[in-house]
């Protein structure tokens, strides 16, 4: 297939790209920042620069081109979100980007489109250890300000699902980690002992970006169900706290600071994130879209994440 793949340069879009190659696909990739041109040439795309929220600006791009399917990986987020206002620019791109691209999408003839959905959709706080599947409610009402990020959660997911004349689908990543920008911050900041963790913290659904942005993803392009949601998260939850100590041990970084979970007063989503507690099931992806994990559970993906790190190193 032809795929027009929005948010080609992020840390998502770059392993998914070299995946998409691997299985034959050729790739049209949109990218916003100057630099993104050079390394989405390099890995064999044809890159096209433009603001996704400028309807006018992105019919132009795309003239003349076709495509037979469209995926958004499109966020804003360059750190991890701690306030609501953190959210704000990545919930504008899950209502008004959604849009257009779905338009963009009719624009090129594509007849599929996967959107970039994920596991707080189901809500923040603690599910008392129950594991959410495909079946629960997602986007319910969220109270005071959460409800932003939870109204364009359920924009995204609905207005790719009900599309006219696409064939939708969702999914709904777990909190993807492995090499990159963000991990490079976070592998400095443990190493200098500057990332405190927060006792008492709850689990959260992970998985290693290769398995979500490589294999989950060109799985669903190739075999998904047309208006179906799927889990993409490995078997094993597991705190921030406990992860990032294991991360630590694994690049011979000092053992992070604990501090108590109140000192995120100020910080009220990533407070939420971080001390409820959520469990969601992948099992319909693995059956499926016979999808497979190269890093089951976080201990595979620390150690794919250090052996990275001792290479460039090296």
């Amino acid at each position: 297939m032809k795929v027009l793949l929005a948010g080609a340069s992020g840390a998502i879009g770059m392993p998914l790209i070299r995946r998409l190659h691997a299985a034959g696909h050729d790739v049209l990739a949109l990218y916003r920042s100057p630099e993104g041109r050079a390394r989405l040439a390099a890995a064999g795309t044809t890159p096209i620069r433009v603001d996704v929220l400028s309807t006018p600006a992105l019919v132009r791009a795309l003239q003349g081109q076709r495509a037979d399917a469209v995926i958004s990986e499109i966020t804003a987020l360059k750190k991890t979100p701690m306030s609501h206002k953190d959210m704000t620019a990545t919930n504008i791109l899950r209502t008004k980007g959604t849009a257009n691209l779905i338009a963009a999408a009719h624009q090129l003839g594509a007849r599929r489109f996967l959107t970039q959905s994920m596991v707080f959709g189901y809500g923040y706080g603690d599910w008392g250890g129950r594991v959410l599947t495909e079946a629960d409610q997602f986007g319910p009402p969220g109270h005071g300000r959460f409800e932003e990020h939870l109204a364009a959660m359920r924009s995204n997911e609905e207005q790719v699902l009900r599309a006219d004349g696409l064939d939708g689908i969702a999914l709904r990543y777990g909190l993807v980690y492995g090499p990159g920008p963000a991990s490079d911050t976070l592998i400095e900041g443990l190493r200098r002992r500057k990332l405190p963790i927060v006792r008492n913290s709850g689990v959260l659904p992970w998985v290693y970006v290769d398995d979500a942005a490589a294999a989950a993803t060109v799985a669903a392009l190739e075999q998904a169900t047309p208006g179906a949601a799927y889990n993409i998260a490995d078997d094993e939850p597991v705190s921030l706290a406990t992860l990032m100590i294991v991360m630590a041990r694994a690049i011979g970084a000092p053992r992070p600071r604990a501090v108590p979970g109140w000192l995120l007063a100020t910080a009220p989503l990533a407070r939420a994130a971080v001390t409820g507690g959520l469990r969601v099931s992948s099992t319909r992806a693995k059956t499926e879209l016979r999808w497979t994990l190269q890093a089951p559970t976080y201990r595979e993906g620390i150690s794919l994440l250090a052996c990275h790190y001792t290479q460039a190193a090296a």
